[in-house]
């Protein structure tokens, strides 16, 4: 065998070899992309439960009107951005609007006696407003607009 073949031979070599790295990395690549759907799914499916199950508490009486509003609308944007704006849904958006400047957490702890009663207030009266609208959305979540979308 000449030196040229040898090299010849050597190349070859190094191209399978090569080869063979290169369709490694892309298994590594379709398997990622696969579990990154597979995620994604998952996650889909979470927020699809989550949201049945707040719209059944919010019809239920078991979640405040405001506070389940809130996280419905919150989730809704997660979830499905057109099922979000859909008109049927936007009961959601007028009332997270109209209590987003409300603090939360350990800033609701911070205000005093009276500032919390006034924006207990308010939450009363966007209920009492509101109530009937959000529960038709609520309905609606669970009849159609959850139903289509897995």
């Amino acid at each position: 065998m000449g030196p040229d073949q040898l090299l010849i031979l050597l190349a070859v070599l190094i191209v399978g070899a090569l080869a063979l790295y290169a369709a490694y990395l892309w298994r590594q690549v379709w398997a990622g992309q696969r579990q990154q759907a597979e995620v994604r799914l998952a996650q889909r499916q979470r927020l699809h439960d989550d949201l049945r199950v707040l719209a059944s508490s919010l019809l239920d009486g078991q979640l405040p009107l405001i506070e389940g509003a809130i996280r419905i609308k919150v989730l809704l944007d997660n979830y499905d951005s057109q099922l979000s704006l859909a008109p049927q849904a936007k009961v959601f958006q007028q009332l997270y609007d109209a209590t987003s400047h409300v603090p939360t957490h350990a800033a609701w702890q911070a205000l005093s006696r009276g500032e919390r009663r006034q924006h207990e207030a308010r939450f009363t009266e966007l209920s009492e407003a509101h109530q009937q609208q959000a529960h038709e959305a609520a309905r609606w979540l669970l009849d159609e607009g959850l139903a289509a979308r897995p």
